[in-house]
């Protein structure tokens, strides 16, 4: 009965948190530390109690670790922000190993399609109506960054079915 209630836990809460990071990205560029320290916690708490076996957790955790040392050079080079950064690897710990491929390709592509549509966007004038929001004015200067975390949600939750977090539910 726990593991099930976990695990139902355990994909809301991380499937809520992704599709919030996203919207949160696009609105303000930026991902919390808070937001990504809250997924990490709930994946250390909830995957035991969700019966996600210790290989499958352990495994998560190298594949995750790599994946920062990636994005953390990523970072360094200026091509993506510190949030994308983090927010990555703890995606992959949650999809786990196996979807970790999957999901960086995922993301990619959406990410590919975000840029080429915004640097778009950025060449036309700003429509007054848009003009009056304070994120849409941001997102259409052309110095400002990709939020590659409304790349990184989709990506997400496309995956989230095929996660073991669904064979905790089984």
């Amino acid at each position: 009965m726990i593991s099930t209630t976990a695990a139902w836990l355990a994909f809301f809460l991380f499937a809520g948190t992704m599709t919030y990071a996203g919207i949160k990205d696009v609105a303000t560029m930026t991902i919390s530390n808070r937001l990504v320290g809250s997924l990490l916690v709930a994946f250390a708490l909830l995957a035991p109690l969700a019966g996600v076996d210790l290989s499958t957790i352990w495994s998560s955790i190298l594949v995750a670790s790599a994946v920062l040392a990636c994005t953390f050079t990523f970072f360094a080079l200026g091509w993506i922000g510190g949030g994308d950064a983090k927010l990555l690897p703890v995606a992959v710990l949650w999809l786990g190993p196996d979807l970790a491929l999957h999901f960086v390709a995922y993301a990619s592509v959406l990410g590919a399609v975000l840029t080429l549509a915004l640097l778009q966007f950025r060449r036309v004038p700003l429509p007054v109506v848009l003009k009056k929001n304070a994120w849409s004015s941001r997102l259409h200067e052309p110095q400002t960054g990709i939020p590659y975390g409304a790349a990184m949600a989709p990506a997400a939750l496309l995956l989230l079915p095929e996660s073991h977090w669904i064979s905790a539910l089984l």
